[in-house]
């Protein structure tokens, strides 16, 4: 996984030239640990998770939302690339299954104070209790609020949580330091009615395969101006650890199975940022993970291969190398990307993509 902003450190992919037999080589989290001084990780090895008395009980990534320009368009290319069923529809608002289900996706018409791009990021909670969660959340200095105000700057939720009410469901949001938004939720929850949004009735099937088949949410990277805040926050009010390490200073907090996590990259900067932070992608896992075939299928679909070197545009797809020096394998861990037609960045790996050492990156070793 990668920053848009330090890719000019990466190396980019073009056509097949991806070597198949790149050597794996797993980066221990002891040996990036023991490589830094004390005084270099204060943040990242004294998280207070360990601290946390009533810790909100998040099982899985569960869905994501995107604002789109095209409610339409987007929704015929998302379900040509991943032949992902409807299982809601209202009006500017579309819920696409990812797997099994209930898990999801939403794409929904952007608009004044819903701008094009990543809308928030929703974790499933055990036993979900809407009121009891953002009683919890206040044990965090999360304080209920009002729902944002429409075209609000998304800092000016900093730190509150929020019930929004859509037609009888009511869903329950936060937002952390610097405005990144989630949505807190059941584990049934479909993107469809009833009082959590739980029932989903009438699934519409997909009209064709989709080019990849579409199996879980693996993780999101957020950009903020101060990630070690961030990597706090998220393991205190969770109750999460660290499951890798891409370079000494970037941890990925593992969700859930072992496979899922959160990852922010950024500086620190101490108070109140300049601009709120933002979902730079969503990274999914795919059956069958073959680079070359990848590539193959999406420029095959009309996608263009992205020269290197070359801004990000629509329609474009690309490989980064996670080299040793940030967890990945020798010869590179690739990371594959493609973006949509509003120019949103989605990574597909396999689905044994852990954030972590070898040519799949599925090597995780435990801390202890």
């Amino acid at each position: 996984m990668t920053s848009h902003d330090a890719e000019q450190q990466e190396n980019t992919l073009s056509g097949n030239s991806l070597s198949q037999q790149a050597t794996e080589v797993n980066i221990q989290r002891r040996r990036l640990l023991a490589a830094l001084p004390l005084s270099a990780m204060p943040a990242l090895l004294f998280s207070p998770s360990s601290l946390a008395q009533d810790s909100v009980a998040v099982q899985k990534l569960h869905s994501f939302a995107i604002n789109v320009s095209d409610l339409e368009r987007s929704l015929l290319f998302y379900q040509d690339v991943f032949g992902a069923a409807i299982q809601a529809r209202e009006a500017d608002r579309i819920s696409l299954r990812i797997g099994s289900g209930p898990q999801c996706f939403i794409l929904q018409s952007a608009s004044a104070d819903r701008p094009v791009g990543f809308s928030h990021i929703g974790l499933s909670v055990a036993d979900f209790n809407l009121d009891r969660v953002q009683q919890q959340l206040r044990g965090f200095a999360v304080q209920p609020a009002s729902p944002p105000a429409p075209g609000s700057n998304r800092l000016d939720s900093a730190m509150s949580s929020w019930v929004q009410r859509r037609g009888q469901t009511r869903e329950l949001f936060f937002a952390d330091h610097e405005g990144v938004r989630y949505q807190l939720l059941p584990e049934a929850y479909c993107g469809g009615q009833g009082a959590l949004g739980t029932v989903c009735e009438g699934i519409e099937v997909a009209p064709e395969p989709g080019l990849f088949e579409l199996l879980d949410i693996n993780h999101f990277t957020s950009f903020l101006a101060n990630r070690s805040r961030a990597n706090d926050f998220i393991t205190a009010v969770f109750s999460k650890q660290f499951q890798a390490f891409q370079g000494p200073l970037s941890p990925v907090i593992g969700i859930g199975d072992g496979r899922q996590f959160l990852m922010y990259i950024g500086g620190s900067e101490a108070g109140r940022p300049a601009n709120p932070g933002r979902i730079h992608h969503v990274s999914v896992a795919i059956a069958d993970f073959d680079v070359a075939a990848i590539r193959r299928k999406l420029s095959d679909y009309g996608l263009q291969a992205r020269p290197e070197g070359a801004a990000e545009q629509a329609l474009m797809h690309w490989v980064s190398l996670r080299m040793p020096d940030r967890g990945g394998a020798e010869g590179g861990t690739p990371e594959v990307y493609f973006s949509d037609p509003d120019g949103v960045r989605i990574q597909m790996q396999d689905a044994a993509y852990c954030g972590g050492g070898g040519y799949l990156g599925d090597s995780c070793p435990p801390l202890n």
